[in-house]
C-alpha cells in the first residue's frame, strides 16, 4: 500500500499546483475582462490650454462614451512634457494611467537631454490620434513677404538674423534647424521658455522669425501681426490652404515635420485591455463630432490604419538626424 500512496503523491501535488496557479491567474484575466471598472486617467505633460491638452480632452470626451466609465484629464507640466510622461511610463500597466503625448516628450526629449531616463519601450503605443503642421513666420519688421524674399535675405546676411521657438529640442526648434539645412541658411536659434514670449517679441518686431505650430500662429497670421513664409509638412495644410508648404519649392522639398499626438500606456498593458482601448480609439477618430472638434484646432485626425510602432520609429530616426546635424542639446 505504501507503494500506491507514492505512485499518486505526484500526482495530487501537480495537480494542487495547478489548482494554485489557475487561482491566482483567474482574478487577473477577470480584471481584464471586467476593464474598465473605474476612472481612467489621461495625463497630459503640459498645464491646460494648449494643443496636447486640447487633444487629450477632446479625446477623453470619446473615450468616456465608448467605454462607459469616466475619463479624467490630469496636467502635469515641466520638462517639456516629460514629468507627465515619466509618471505613465512609471505607472502600473493597468490601462487605468494613460498619456496623450506629443512629439516632443514621446521621440524627441531623450534624444537631446540626459535627464530623460524613460524610452519608446517603456510605453505601449495604443493609436496615432492627430497631427499638425508648424509655421515658420516673419516679423513685419523682418522686411519679407515671402519665402523666396525671406531666403535671398538671410542668404546674403548669414548670422544677422535670428528665429525664435518655444524651447530647446521641442519639434519647432527641430524645424527651424530642418529649414536652415534645406535651405542652406546661418541664422541663431533663441529658445523662449513657451510660446507666449515667442510670441511678444515677434510683434513687437525683437525678434525677425519664428516657428509656431499651426493653430497657435494662425490668430496672429489672420490679424497680420506676422507673415506667414509656409507650413512644415509635406503637403499644404486643408486649415490653412493659402499657406503655401515649405516643401513646395525646390530647396525646401524634404521640409516635413509637425507635431502629433498619441494615445500611450506604460509597457506590458494587457492584450484584452489594448484591444479595447484600440477600438475605442479608432471608433472616436470615425466620430464626426470628434473630427469636427479637431479639425477646428487646425488638426488633421489620423488614419485609423496607421501603425503607431511604425510611425514612432521612423519619427525617431527623422529626428537623430536633425539633432545630430544641429547639434542639439540641452
Amino acid at each position: 500500500m505504501p507503494t500506491t500512496r507514492l505512485s499518486f503523491a505526484p500526482r495530487r501535488t501537480a495537480l494542487l499546483c495547478g489548482l494554485a496557479l489557475l487561482s491566482t491567474a483567474a482574478p487577473v484575466l477577470a480584471q481584464d475582462a471586467a476593464w474598465p471598472s473605474k476612472p481612467i486617467t489621461i495625463v497630459v505633460g503640459y498645464p491646460p490650454g494648449g494643443s496636447t491638452d486640447l487633444t487629450g480632452r477632446t479625446v477623453a470626451t470619446e473615450l468616456s462614451t465608448k467605454l462607459g466609465v469616466p475619463v479624467v484629464i490630469e496636467n502635469i507640466g515641466g520638462a517639456g512634457g516629460a514629468i507627465g510622461a515619466q509618471k505613465v511610463a512609471s505607472a502600473a500597466p493597468d490601462g487605468y494611467t494613460l498619456l496623450v503625448g506629443a512629439s516632443n516628450e514621446i521621440a524627441i526629449n531623450k534624444l537631446v537631454t540626459k535627464k530623460v531616463k524613460y524610452d519608446i519601450k517603456d510605453f505601449t503605443a495604443i493609436g496615432l490620434i492627430a497631427s499638425q503642421p508648424l509655421v515658420l513666420v516673419a516679423s513685419q519688421g523682418a522686411g519679407v513677404k515671402n519665402l523666396a524674399e525671406f531666403t535671398q535675405k538671410v542668404s546674403k546676411n548669414p548670422g544677422k538674423f535670428s528665429y525664435g521657438s518655444s524651447g530647446v529640442g521641442t519639434s519647432l526648434h527641430l524645424a527651424g534647424e530642418m529649414v536652415k539645412e534645406q535651405g542652406k541658411l546661418f541664422m541663431t536659434h533663441i529658445p523662449y521658455r513657451g510660446v507666449a514670449p515667442l510670441t511678444n517679441d515677434l510683434m513687437g518686431n525683437n525678434l525677425e522669425y519664428g516657428v509656431f505650430v499651426l493653430s497657435s500662429g494662425l490668430p496672429h497670421i489672420k490679424s497680420g501681426k506676422v507673415i506667414a513664409l509656409g507650413t512644415t509638412e509635406a503637403k499644404r495644410s486643408a486649415t490653412t490652404p493659402d499657406i503655401p508648404a515649405l516643401a513646395e519649392t525646390a530647396q525646401y522639398k524634404n521640409v516635413d515635420i509637425g507635431v502629433w499626438f498619441a494615445l500611450m500606456g506604460p509597457a506590458n498593458l494587457p492584450k484584452p485591455v489594448f484591444d479595447k482601448l484600440k477600438k475605442a480609439l479608432n471608433d472616436s477618430l470615425q466620430s464626426p463630432e470628434f473630427r469636427k472638434k479637431m479639425e477646428a484646432s487646425g488638426s488633421t485626425v489620423a488614419a485609423t490604419t496607421v501603425n503607431l510602432d511604425q510611425f514612432l520609429a521612423t519619427e525617431v530616426v527623422k529626428y537623430k538626424k536633425i539633432v545630430d546635424y544641429a547639434k542639439i542639446e540641452e
